[in-house]
């Protein structure tokens, strides 16, 4: 599991400093042909990898715990301009989460989890193993689009 964190750090990495690249208005901005932006990409990771590892896992109820899930959650779309100070955090957040679930691992938090079945891929999570190797191709997939939309906002 060691290289799954190492992995999900460096994926995390490369997506705050695509982020580091541009301007506010730049994050904010929604690319013509898609229903979010750049920021929200970043923050939906932020706020999934939580859920889908405490939550959904039954290890913690509820996802009011998980800061900005409101704003970032599945099936939600931007809705406010998004100012530095929350894109700070949520570049804390991004790494700060998955420290925190990488100390739970090690200290044997995630041992016995609820399965669930994935909506966006269809796959049942029988073991936290199984959830953190998909949450690399869900952060993965939404760096991409993130980075088709910073295309697209740089070609105009």
């Amino acid at each position: 599991m060691e290289n799954v964190f190492k992995f999900i750090f460096e994926s995390r990495r490369a997506f705050i400093k695509l982020i580091e690249e541009l301007n506010l208005e730049q994050l904010n901005e929604v690319p013509a042909g898609f229903n979010n932006n750049i920021i929200w990409n970043f923050g939906h990771i932020v706020v999934s990898t939580q859920t889908l590892s405490y939550t959904r896992t039954g290890i913690k109820e509820g996802v009011s715990w998980v800061k900005y899930v409101d704003a970032y959650a599945k099936g939600t779309k931007p809705t406010y301009f998004v100012e530095q100070a929350e894109v700070d955090e949520l570049k804390a957040l991004a790494l700060s989460t998955i420290e925190e679930i990488e100390n739970d691992y090690k200290e044997g938090v995630f041992d016995i989890i609820t399965a669930y079945e994935t909506a966006t891929y269809g796959a049942t999570m029988n073991t936290i193993e199984d959830v953190l190797t998909t949450s690399i191709g869900h952060d993965n997939l939404h760096l991409g689009y993130a980075v088709a939309q910073k295309r697209i906002i740089n070609n105009q």
